[in-house]
């Protein structure tokens, strides 16, 4: 197998691409998705300042690796979740990272900020954890991006994490979630503005990229993730592209280029008429923001000693 670009041995097949790469060309591939998304889709300039949400795990590393190496400002930020050794060695990994990057690295605990981690909240609000962890992380996200004075928050969702999202939403005809599957969110009612330059690379385009690059990263998935409805939708995608390698890009890609359209007006004029949080003052369809309310009803809610 040998590479495109050069002919030397390749480490890497992308049959999507029909090309092979050895880790030089891999590395300039995946730099060249990462400036094409940012390009196209109009995500930030040189100069912004970035604030990178870091999970420890190999997307958000391998993002913060690419954006550095591209020139741009870029700032981490790891949210403690509590979940036991996952959590503890996921955030080895990112201070390991922006440690020998000479980055800097935000960090807010859950616990310690809002007296809670996420076992506890689902268990206490009969939430499934994802759904828990994902609320906590939006508003710790949107909050310290805005306090921060950020020009915008970069995630590092890639082209199979966008994908089920929208194979998910589609499956349920979700026409408010669909309007709100750009790769570019707006600042809007408190809440900063949001970018994810990684959808044009799949989760193994960036695992090896990771390895090429020599960037350590937390391996194991998160404990409580089983059970995730979308990861059985990332198989079925998966299967797909086996037999029809490039599909879920076109999947993906085809509908911010046609679909979206269609369903964007109806979100904006949706965020357009959203209030504001009375506590926390952001954006909300209701006098209490979603985040406040699972706050109050865990602080209203004794832990039960174990």
């Amino acid at each position: 197998m040998k590479c495109r670009v050069c002919r030397g041995p390749a480490v890497i097949d992308l049959p999507r691409h029909n090309a092979n790469f050895c880790g030089e060309h891999l590395v300039e591939f995946c730099h060249r998705q990462v400036e094409k998304a940012i390009a196209h889709h109009d995500m930030f300039e040189p100069g912004d300042r970035l604030l990178l949400a870091v999970s420890g795990g190999k997307d958000s590393l391998a993002l913060w690796a690419m954006l550095r190496e591209l020139g741009y400002d870029v700032d981490g930020l790891y949210v403690g979740l509590g979940i036991g050794d996952y959590s503890d060695t996921s955030g080895r990994h990112a201070r390991e990272f922006a440690q020998q990057r000479g980055l800097v690295l935000r960090e807010v605990d859950l616990r310690d900020s809002y007296g809670y981690d996420i076992a506890t909240a689902a268990e206490q609000t009969s939430r499934k954890p994802c759904s828990a962890c994902g609320l906590s992380k939006r508003h710790v996200f949107d909050s310290e991006a805005v306090a921060g004075g950020y020009d915008a928050l970069v995630t590092g969702h890639n082209l199979d994490d966008e994908a089920a999202v929208l194979f998910g939403n589609m499956m349920r005809w979700n026409v408010d979630y669909l309007g709100r599957q750009s790769p570019v969110l707006e600042a809007h009612g408190g809440r900063p503005r949001k970018v994810k330059p990684l959808v044009r690379l799949s989760e193994r385009e960036t695992a090896a990229y990771c390895l090429v690059a020599g960037i350590d990263y937390v391996v194991q998935e998160c404990p409580m993730a089983e059970g995730n409805r979308h990861l059985s939708y990332k198989a079925t995608l998966n299967d797909l592209e086996v037999e029809s390698p490039g599909i879920k890009a076109n999947f993906y890609l085809s509908f911010l280029a046609r679909g979206l359209p269609l369903f964007e007006p109806a979100a904006h004029t949706e965020r357009a008429a959203l209030a504001r949080c009375s506590t926390c003052g952001a954006a909300s369809p209701s006098s209490t923001c979603a985040f406040c309310r699972l706050v109050e009803r865990l602080q209203q809610t004794p832990e039960e000693t174990p």
